[in-house]
């Protein structure tokens, strides 16, 4: 789950990582006293949206008067945010983070994620903040470096130092870091994070270390532990229609086609999206049922792959492990009923009584096509389309 970068400076502060001062701010009206208060003579008004490049977007405005900020804020909060990240249409943003204007000497990045090929967490750190950290990767991998940590030794005291000699931190911050950098870790493995980043992590020009940006992202899966994140979902940077399949603790992730998918297991679900596009198909979704694939799941799959108004043609495609073919059949058949489906439907079912499910999917008046191979189907739902 992601979170606002005024929710994650939230968590920052509760740990002891430095971050400015700011106030969360949902109307124009209500930053002109958000700076007052803040005090100084320079202030930051930036776009709260789940994407990263907003400074490139022009959702991120320095500002030098309250009638100023006043005036960014509206303009921000007016327009939906386009970055590369969000697409063309862009984001809404509905509210703003005003923050004090910090005076900055260098830009560094820092971050803590999950590295899957060495199954423990790491830490990547990098003098070149404020950039792409994967362009700065790609081109001068010396830069970056990656300190990986025993989960049951947790960080050293030679890897912070191994750390701060490659951020270039000069003596007088080098307390300061061994404090945030303890920190930084203590937040990934007490909140279950699956990201935590700082960039840029900034030394201003009285030498202190200063979380400028931050971003955190939480495993769902460790979510019911953690109430106080939980409660910091916001559903409106969500697609409705995997709000709603969260809602029936079904997985979907909107994609950019006109082939809707409903597989039951991860795994399955991504060769399916694979194989469509190798056909020449478009994928309009990622939805996995789960290994039951119950006449009522798929009901609500249909509804939510239907939701989508691009969606075209739909691709079934159920292993029979964990429930029988015939068993997932007759729920499909039912689900199909209660939908009233307007596109064909192209289903294939293997395992436990994959033949009586098939001859069952036949027999019926309802628009299946039935395929025998998972190849077979991505091409029936490409020429149904």
């Amino acid at each position: 789950m992601k979170i606002h970068e005024y929710q994650a400076k939230e968590l920052f502060r509760s740990c002891g990582i430095p971050v400015p001062g700011g106030t969360m701010c949902a109307s124009g009206d209500s930053v002109r006293d958000a700076v007052r208060a803040l005090g100084g003579d320079a202030w930051v008004i930036k776009a709260q949206v789940h994407a990263g490049g907003r400074g490139k977007g022009g959702g991120v405005r320095v500002v030098r008067s309250p009638e100023e900020a006043e005036t960014a804020a509206r303009e921000i909060l007016a327009h939906p945010l386009v970055t590369a990240q969000t697409g063309g249409e862009g984001r809404p943003v509905r509210c703003v983070l005003v923050e004090q204007a910090v005076s900055i000497r260098k830009e560094l990045y820092l971050s803590m994620l999950l590295d899957r090929s060495t199954r423990r967490p790491v830490i990547i750190a990098s003098a070149a903040g404020g950039m792409d950290i994967e362009e700065v990767a790609a081109r001068e991998p010396q830069r970056v470096l990656r300190e990986g940590l025993d989960p049951c030794a947790g960080l050293r005291a030679y890897q912070i130092r191994r750390i701060c000699e490659s951020l270039g931190l000069e003596k007088p911050q080098l307390k300061q870091a061994a404090s945030l950098l303890q920190a930084l870790v203590r937040l990934y493995l007490e909140k279950d994070a699956t990201l935590v980043e700082v960039n840029p992590l900034v030394v201003t020009e009285a030498g202190d270390l200063v979380a400028l940006d931050a971003k955190v992202q939480v495993d769902d899966n460790a979510l019911y532990r953690h109430r106080d994140v939980a409660a910091m979902r916001d559903e409106g940077e969500e697609h409705p229609l995997e709000v709603e399949a969260s809602r029936h603790d079904l997985n979907d992730i909107k994609l950019d086609g006109n082939i809707g998918c409903m597989v039951n297991g991860a795994g399955l679900a991504m060769a399916t999206m694979d194989l469509i596009q190798y056909v020449g198909g478009e994928r309009a979704n990622f939805l996995d049922v789960g290994g039951g694939a119950s006449a009522e799941s798929v009901e609500r799959a249909f509804r939510i792959i239907l939701g989508d108004p691009r969606v075209r043609a739909i691709l079934i495609n159920i292993f029979g492990g964990i429930v029988r073919c015939d068993r997932v059949a007759t729920g499909v058949m039912e689900a199909a009923k209660n939908v009233d489906l307007q596109v064909p439907v192209v289903i294939r079912l293997e395992g436990t009584n994959a033949e009586e499910a098939r001859e069952m999917l036949n027999r019926s008046t309802l628009r299946f096509a039935v395929a025998g191979t998972l190849r077979e189907a991505a091409e029936k739902a490409v020429a149904l389309v």
